[in-house]
């Protein structure tokens, strides 16, 4: 009998952001060290003629989607909001180069969100987005759960 199972894989990057009219101390440019892990769930196959026999999804093919579309996106770069006036957009392109711009508050909750909509449409169909924790501190994360946004 097949069971479902829950697969996770862990990614780092560093990323700079700066909250856009914000009352505290994160209205300016910083970095931090995020650590992104991405929870799967699925069925392992259990046809013995396919190479991915008893997995759910092959590591190695979760890593090369994860890594196109938000770690060689996001790493070492500064992300700020397109509610940013243009000046200021103009010069943090200038000063930082690598700079996203996104169409959000690029907060831990709001990039946590932003990374599942990246990554979901790209999935195998044998294997489910389950959930998605990103660390922004080593003691501070956000998490986005497939339950929660049906």
């Amino acid at each position: 009998m097949a069971s479902f199972i829950r697969v996770t894989k862990e990614f780092r990057f560093e990323m700079a952001h700066v909250l856009w009219n914000y009352d505290g101390p994160c209205r300016n440019v910083h970095g931090h060290s995020y650590r992104l892990f991405v929870t799967l769930l699925g069925t392992p196959s259990s046809d013995s003629e396919n190479p991915k026999f008893g997995m759910v999804i092959d590591f190695s093919d979760l890593k090369q989607i994860v890594k196109k579309e938000i770690v060689n996106v996001f790493d070492h770069s500064v992300v700020v909001s397109n509610k940013h006036e243009p000046e200021k957009i103009s010069m943090f392109r200038k000063l930082f180069g690598n700079t996203v711009i996104v169409d959000y508050q690029p907060t831990c909750e709001n990039l946590v969100a932003d990374f599942a909509s990246r990554i979901k449409p790209l999935l195998p169909r044998e294997a489910v987005l389950h959930s998605l924790r990103l660390y922004e501190t080593a003691t501070s994360y956000a998490e986005w759960h497939s339950e929660d946004n049906k």
